[in-house]
């Protein structure tokens, strides 16, 4: 052992007067043949939109189970209510932090200084709408979470950041949205072919920029209306998404060859089928409407097309782990689409629908000028838009007779809210953070949980819970944080805007 030991000083010895005798040539020794000293910003944006458009599709086992589109079983913890932070918390929020490094890498570092010329102007105000679109979904999703320290330039980095409050962080991120939006200019020189969604086209950015205004508006309907209503009325004045191919979506390749970028429902199918099943309140639903997506969302029973019979079944949510099923009872997703690796079509993350369907409900409440009788209006184009688009690509007189059926509202404004929102919650399939929060915004569709007790004592999850990384090292902000909420660091505390 002394032996061993002394030959380790000996060498480190060597290695200090090798390295003394090179001083001279530090700088160039220290220079990679191989790698660039500084990072395009085309790269980092690239990763940005790869990582972060296709994430809100990832998921479904946890938050796409809360909303009970996905079911299962016992195979994923947070779907039966219970807790895992070491595998899915703590990854899930390592994740979106490193996004928000890359972006911040982009305004701190590469164009730094160049805020105001052609050359960098458009590109900060394009990464940085793209940043405030990550931030909705990671505050919407945990709530209070390190903000303002988070994201600053290495030589003012805070490793042991403060959480700040939701209402905080969307009242800076309204106002930054805003200063994006506004610098936006058609004459400078934008990201080209590596943005994947516009290809620069800065028109579409703006209107992209406006629709998330919008959607940020109307999540604090019923935490801060007057906030609510002055943003949802500036956002409808606005060029916003009006038409499908205006569409927030990712081009995706197929999983046949390609190690990233393919659909993140096809890649989930793939990686594990168990996981894939659908919910039994949303094939009930799609089948008591008849809907004519339902054959291009879900797949018959294996056990009823071997008997000749094709029927549809859900799987229960949170049935417990001494629950006992055959999955081949029960539907999967549909196996032409989402189990074929050759397969692809573009990931929607922001879409026009989503922009018909707010206007319907801002038509409810008779604000941005609009009325209550031309709610209806919206809501049939809510319905029509989503059918349209890939994978259902629903023939126009099979859509026609859909709204003959369904697109009528009636009743209360509460009980027309609840159908805007049902059909609202079909069209968010496969984008789980906005279905998740969109449900818990509104309190529809009206869902009742699994019967497993879990953690939640048998209610569905309000929140995802911090990572476990951030109750060890960064204890006293993550302690301060929890103790805000009204039931601590749990899936029962509600965030901010949450209120219903």
């Amino acid at each position: 052992m002394k032996r061993f030991a002394k030959k380790i000083r000996f060498s480190v010895l060597g290695l200090l007067l090798t390295t003394s005798a090179c001083t001279n040539n530090f700088e160039e020794i220290n220079i990679s043949p191989t790698q660039p000293r500084s990072v395009p910003a085309e790269y980092l944006y690239s990763q940005a939109q790869l990582n972060g458009f296709l994430a809100d599709g990832t998921n479904w086992w946890q938050v796409g189970s809360w909303v009970e589109q996905w079911a299962s079983g016992s195979l994923s913890a947070p779907s039966q209510y219970l807790e895992d932070r070491d595998i899915y918390e703590t990854n899930n929020w390592a994740s979106h932090y490193e996004l928000i490094k890359n972006l911040s890498q982009i305004r701190n570092q590469i164009l730094k200084g160049q805020e105001g010329t052609p050359n960098g102007r458009t590109k900060l105000a394009i990464a940085k709408i793209t940043e405030i679109y990550f931030w909705q979904r990671m505050t919407d999703f945990w709530g209070d979470i390190p903000y303002t320290q988070a994201g600053l330039p290495d030589d003012n980095l805070i490793l042991l950041p403060k959480y700040d409050k939701q209402e905080d962080i969307y009242k800076s991120l309204l106002t930054d949205l805003d200063a994006a939006i506004g610098q936006l200019n058609a004459t400078d020189v934008s990201y080209g072919s590596a943005d994947f969604v516009y290809k620069g086209d800065v028109t579409k950015w703006r209107k992209l920029g406006n629709s998330l205004k919008l959607r940020m508006g109307m999540r604090l309907r019923f935490a801060d209306a007057a906030l609510s209503r002055k943003t949802v009325e500036e956002a409808l004045k606005a060029p916003l998404i009006e038409n499908n191919a205006d569409n927030g979506a990712m081009p995706t390749v197929t999983q046949d060859g390609n190690p990233f970028g393919y659909h993140p429902i096809i890649g989930g199918y793939n990686g594990s089928k168990e996981l894939n099943q659908m919910a039994a309140p949303f094939i009930d639903l799609l089948l008591a409407k008849n809907d004519p997506r339902l054959p291009r969302i879900a797949e018959p029973t294996e056990n009823s097309k071997k008997a000749g019979k094709p029927v549809y079944r859900g799987l229960g949510v949170a049935l417990g782990n001494s629950t006992i099923i055959n999955r081949d009872d029960y539907s999967y997703g549909t196996i032409a689409i989402y189990n074929d690796r050759k397969a692809t079509f573009p990931y929607v993350f922001l879409a026009y629908s989503d922009n018909l369907f707010f206007k319907a409900e801002a038509a409810l409440l008779g604000w941005g000028g609009l009325t209550p009788a031309q709610a209806e209006g919206f809501y049939q184009a809510g319905i029509r838009a989503t059918m349209q688009i890939q994978p259902y690509s629903i023939p126009e007189a099979a859509i026609t007779e859909y709204i003959a059926r369904e697109g009528k509202l009636t009743g209360t404004e509460e009980q027309q809210l609840e159908q805007i929102m049902t059909q609202k919650w079909i069209s968010l399939f496969m984008r789980h953070y906005e279905a998740f929060a969109e449900w818990r915004r509104t309190g529809y569709p009206k869902l009742k949980p699994g019967p497993n007790p879990g953690t939640t004592n048998g209610q569905i999850p309000r929140r995802g819970v911090y990572s476990s990384t951030e109750r060890l090292r960064n204890a006293t902000n993550y302690n301060e944080a929890s103790a805000r909420m009204a039931n601590g660091d749990t899936y029962l505390s509600k965030v901010w805007w949450d209120k219903r």
